[in-house]
């Protein structure tokens, strides 16, 4: 599997299950019977970055200070 196969597939599972792209990656883990460190492996810098926020959002990694919109 590549990793732009891997993340269209990830971001297909995000939109029909409406769930975060962190339970996402866990449930396709899952599904599929594939170890969470293949996945990481196959993930583009998208879902990366969409990751990071996520964990920023959940307090699970520091926010960087950002302006106001």
């Amino acid at each position: 599997m590549t990793t732009q196969k891997f993340s269209l597939l990830i971001e297909k599972v995000v939109q029909e299950k409406r769930i975060p792209y962190m339970d996402a990656i866990v449930w396709y883990c899952e599904k599929n019977e594939m170890e969470i460190e293949v996945a990481a492996k196959l993930c583009n810098n998208v879902i990366k970055e969409k990751l990071r926020y996520e964990a920023e959002e959940l307090n699970f990694l520091e926010k960087p200070a950002r302006l106001p919109l």
